[in-house]
Formats: structure tokens, sequence, C-alpha cells
């Protein structure tokens, strides 16, 4: 790693750093003007920000550089829940003041998305009502697969296309395992079926959409007004219901004011599942709602069929810690590419 991102990774675990403290933390062995220009360099490029004068100047990184620098998940999970260096309460600032100030998507990213997205509108125009709806269900059905996977779920997609496609369940699986994937259907046919509901998204929408994947589960309806646990982290999600319904209208207000339709899918991904509205089901929510963004503005869904469910985990659960989303944005620009290719 080199010297410049060491100072970064630095900054990012210790807002605030003298000069000093920012050389000794990453023990570094050259002059004190070196190190001098090295800080100044990531004040220009924006990564770095210097609060106070002269001797009383302290280091902290930008917004932008916080949300989005690369952080090493191997090295970070190497560490035991308990020894992570985490935030481990609600940020309050990130909805309201950080992420309507910082752009997700660097210019190279937004162009091959954009490129993807040609593709996929080529692709459609050339496919007959059928075709489309056919490759629409195939899309469906890996997605109810890997969601409610990631979930815990121990249906195989082979098992999952036939109770969906056949009503036939799977020996030696719960009753609930088979509602969960039914509901993911119902909930996928009802975006697709009503493809501008979600072109303005508002709290009503996302407790409909939570409503229709929890369904006959012991899921209880609405918001939540009681503590709920994560497991493997010591983030903890905010407890009053009045807060959690602000959060929640403070994220539809971020994600419709944000002209980027990928950045609005993104953001839906992220803030649904760390904001933890519901007692259960938040994740599956953020995903059908995410995707519901994205066919109502025409663009391709994502069936997250390809993501390994531990590194989709892991980078859920970086960005619940750190507010770090560059794992997740390398997800979900990834599954976006895959999304165009086999599907259309």
């Amino acid at each position: 790693m080199d010297i410049s991102r060491q100072i970064l990774q630095y900054l990012h675990y210790h807002p605030l750093s003298s000069r000093d403290e920012i050389a000794q933390g990453t023990a570094f062995e050259g002059s004190g003007a070196t190190m001098k220009r090295l800080i100044a360099a990531g004040i220009q490029s924006g990564d770095v920000v210097a609060e106070g004068r002269a001797r009383a100047t302290r280091y902290r990184l930008s917004d932008q550089a916080h949300l989005l620098m690369p952080l090493n998940l191997d090295t970070y999970f190497s560490l035991d829940v308990d020894e992570r260096q985490v935030q481990t309460s609600f940020n309050f600032k990130l909805i309201r003041e950080q992420l309507p100030n910082v752009t997700l998507f660097t210019d190279e990213e937004i162009a091959h998305l954009n490129e993807l997205q040609v593709e996929f509108r080529q692709h459609v125009s050339e496919m007959t009502e059928n075709e489309y709806r056919k490759e629409m269900e195939r899309l469906g059905i890996d997605l109810s697969w890997k969601s409610s996977q990631i979930e815990g779920n121990t249906y195989s997609l082979l098992e999952t296309e036939r109770l969906l496609r056949e009503s036939k369940t799977a020996d030696g699986k719960t009753k609930e395992e088979a509602i969960m994937l039914l509901n993911h259907k119902d909930a996928l046919r009802f975006i697709i079926d009503n493809p501008d509901y979600l072109r303005e998204l508002t709290v009503s929408h996302i407790e409909d959409i939570h409503q229709l994947l929890t369904k006959e589960l012991s899921v209880d309806r609405g918001i939540r007004h009681r503590r709920v646990g994560i497991t493997g982290t010591n983030y903890h999600p905010l407890d009053n219901e009045f807060q959690i319904r602000e959060a929640l209208c403070d994220t539809c207000q971020l994600i419709n004011n944000n002209e980027n339709v990928f950045e609005k899918a993104i953001l839906a991904l992220l803030l649904l599942s760390y904001i933890q509205a519901f007692s259960d089901g938040n994740k599956r929510t953020a995903r059908i709602t995410s995707n519901a963004i994205l066919l109502a503005n025409g663009y391709c869904p994502l069936s997250f069929r390809s993501v390994d469910s531990v590194d989709y985990k892991k980078a859920m659960l970086i960005f619940y810690e750190q507010n770090n989303l560059y794992a997740f944005k390398q997800i979900f620009i990834e599954q976006f590419d895959f999304a165009v290719k086999e599907y259309f």
C-alpha cells in the first residue's frame, strides 16, 4: 500500500489528527516536508480536509473519501466482531448532510453503466413482448432464490424454479422457506405490472413492498417500535419509531432529489438495510425497492445471482460499521453488468 493510501486509511480511523500523529500512525520514515507535501496533495484532490491553523491544524477525510475510499475487506474482517473499531450507532448526518454532497460513481463507472444500459435498451427493443416477459421471469426466479439465500433460505435454484413455476415444494424444507420465495414472486410481479409505482419513492410504498415480502410469515407489520440486533456486528440501528420514520422520509427525499438512476437504486439498497425500519425483511425490501426504482425508470433490474452471499453480507456490514460503500458499489456494478449480459 502506498503512503498516500496509508494516510487516508489512518485518517479514516483517526479523524482530526495532527501531521505528527499521522506520521507516527503510518510509521512514515520520510521527512516532515515530504509528509506536508503528501497531505497537501490529499487536500488538493479533495480527499483530506484541514481544520484549524498553524500548529493547531488537524486533518480528517472529506465525506467523499470517507464514504468511497477502498477498504480491504479481508483485512477488515480478519478482526473479530468485538475487536473492530466501528461506529456503533446510527449516523444522523449520513442521509441529510453527507450523501447529498457526494458523487457515488466515478465518471468512468457511470460511463460503463450507461453503456450497459444502452445495450439493455437495444436488446429489449429487439425482443417480442413474450420474449421480454420470459427473460424477466427467469431473472425474477434467480432474484427470488438469491435474495432468499442471503437471508438463510436453503432452497436450491432448481428447487426455487420448480416452486415458482409449478408450485411444488421441496422435500425437507420448511413451509416458511417456500412462503419467503413465493412472496418474492408476488412482490416482483407487482412491481413489473406497475412499472411507474416507484418513480417517486414514499414511506408507504416501502411499507407496501415489505408487507408483500413478509405476508404469512411471523413478521410484525409496519415500522418497528423496539430494538433490533444484527448478527455479526456491533452496529445498533435506531430504536425510536419516530426517528426511524424520519430517517425513511429523509431517504425518500434524498433518492427522489437525485437525478441519477444508478445512485437512486444503490441508495435504496444501502439505506433501507442500514435503517432497519422493520423487525425483519429489511434487506429483502431494499432489494425489491431498488429493482422497482430501476424498472420505473426503464433500467435493467438486478438478480444478484452471481454474487457470493458472504461477500454481499460483508459489503453491507462495512457500510453499517464504517459508512463506507466502496465494496458494495463494486457488487452493484458487477451485478448490473451480469444482468444485462445474462438475461437481455
